[in-house]
């Protein structure tokens, strides 16, 4: 959640100094074709022209760089968000394996053998990679800790991934 607000900010802060820079250009376009017009000849006005047209076409390509980094932004957070849900879903999913395995329920019960089901896909590559400690019908699915931990972080490997595509590049 704290990443989000921090995006948040982020991207409003970006769109605020986006907005203050486009004011700026346009005042400095305004004023320098007045100056320039108002002091020069013909000859001169022409370059005013030129220099203005080319200020301002400078001024159109900076904001239709900075709005489509910001349209790229706003992309890749939604797609974060989705990612997020998808991985907590999951995390949810192998809690409540590892919670059932842990008080003994029992294997015939219905919700148990539904989320048994929805578990196996993710917890498939782990099974047997760790022992069973247990007593009775009570067990602590180390495998599935496991799990839950190289979830994570391919969640947090995922999320980065995201990050590195949202940030501006500074320096080359």
């Amino acid at each position: 959640m704290r990443d989000e607000e921090k995006l948040a900010a982020d991207e409003a802060r970006r769109i605020a100094q986006h907005e203050s820079v486009k004011g700026e250009i346009r005042e400095k376009v305004h004023a320098e074709i007045a100056r320039k017009t108002d002091e020069r000849g013909a000859a001169e006005q022409a370059d005013a022209e030129a220099l203005a047209e080319t200020l301002k076409r400078k001024a159109v390509r900076e904001v239709a760089t900075t709005e489509a980094e910001l349209d790229r932004g706003q992309a890749a957070a939604r797609a974060s968000q989705v990612v997020d849900y998808i991985f907590f879903l999951v995390y949810g999913i192998i809690g409540l394996e590892i919670v059932l395995d842990l008080i003994g329920a029992r294997q015939t019960a219905g919700f148990k053998r539904f989320i048994d089901a929805i578990a196996a896909p993710f917890l498939a590559p782990f099974k047997g990679l760790m022992p069973t400690p247990g007593v009775g019908n009570f067990r602590l699915m180390l495998s599935y800790i496991v799990a839950l931990v190289v979830y994570a972080l391919l969640h947090m490997a995922v999320n980065g991934l995201f990050r590195l595509m949202v940030h501006r590049k500074t320096a080359v």
